[in-house]
């Protein structure tokens, strides 16, 4: 047994060190950057990659996920057999991109609402990232995500490449996409006015939701698995809190946030940046799917959350009652 712990805390401590020397090469490229671009000469090795950063700070931002998380992030999942970084650097990597979007020196922004757009990230990035380690017992790198373990198994030994596509160059798209609004917000500038409050409070009200429905979640989880160590019955269904006006509230919680972060660029005339919003409902679309799947194939729930399915709102909190009188109804 202690080997085992030996073990896990060697891993532990090893995939700590991955993480947090994983985003350096960027974030050393940029400092380089911001550094010389003004001092830079023509004839100067540099001088014409500087340049190019100057002139195209959104290409810049995507080559440097391309080649920093995409590659490099694969490169190690591969090593390791576990793609477990990205799902730590999908709360961390927004934070990066804000600061980055917001020290480029063709940015152009109305500092209060920079300052209140990144002040929103930090808040969204500490409440998801402490659900993600108190999810995984507060080590760094575990285990993988269930979805990608499902495709693992379907595609075979296929897996090695398609994960390039199906975990990273996917989630930059995502990513991208949805952060979209922080570029738009230093991009332009404009004095605040009602619409950049009615954002604000949308962006905290769903952190403050999805923060409440992650540990309302967490408790259930922590108290199956003490029922299952005494052997006694599990509880099949969280039916309580939050939980009892919605199926998903975190999920619910997390769109909030994006829907009200693109109300910032909305509001600076770049109502585009709402397809952003869009995609990540979309895919949490396809992720509510796959998790209710999982739940019906676990035998000592399947009746149980079957009910809990047709009186229970899918996202949008309601009224329990109503949607009951409906399943007597049918």
């Amino acid at each position: 047994m202690t080997a085992v712990n030996a073990n896990r805390s060697a891993k532990n401590w090893s995939n700590t060190i991955i993480a947090v020397l994983a985003p350096l090469p960027s974030i050393v490229f940029y400092v380089s950057f911001l550094r010389q671009y003004t001092a830079a000469r023509e004839g100067d090795p540099f001088f014409s990659i500087w340049t190019w950063c100057y002139h195209h700070p959104l290409l810049l931002a995507n080559i440097s996920f391309f080649l920093n998380v995409n590659v490099l992030f694969w490169i190690v999942g591969l090593l390791q057999s576990s793609h477990w970084m990205i799902d730590l650097y999908w709360t961390v990597i927004p934070v990066l991109l804000v600061h980055y979007f917001a020290t480029h020196p063709l940015a152009e922004f109305n500092i209060w609402r920079s300052r209140v757009v990144v002040v929103l990230t930090w808040i969204w990035s500490v409440r998801l990232t402490h659900s993600y380690f108190r999810r995984e017992k507060w080590q760094w790198g575990a285990r993988e995500d269930w979805r990608f373990n499902d495709m693992r198994r379907q595609y075979g030994k296929n897996w090695w490449w398609i994960s390039f596509f199906a975990v990273y160059v996917s989630q930059q798209v995502f990513l991208m996409g949805m952060c979209m609004p922080m570029y738009i917000t230093h991009v332009k500038e404009k004095q605040m006015n009602v619409w950049d409050f009615i954002a604000t409070l949308i962006c905290l009200t769903g952190v403050t939701i999805a923060y409440f429905a992650d540990a309302q979640l967490h408790y259930f989880v922590s108290r199956n698995n003490e029922l299952k160590q005494l052997r006694k019955p599990l509880v099949p269904t969280l039916d309580q809190g939050l939980w009892y006006y919605s199926r998903h509230p975190n999920y619910f919680g997390e769109q909030l946030w994006w829907w009200g972060l693109a109300i910032f660029a909305w509001n600076l005339g770049s109502g585009w940046t709402f397809l952003g919003a869009l995609i990540n409902s979309l895919c949490l679309v396809y992720v509510t799917i796959l998790v209710e799947e999982r739940m019906l194939r676990r035998k000592y729930m399947v009746d149980a959350y079957k009910i809990y399915q047709k009186t229970t709102s899918v996202w949008i909190p309601w009224f329990k009652a109503t949607l009951a009188r409906k399943y007597k109804e049918t």
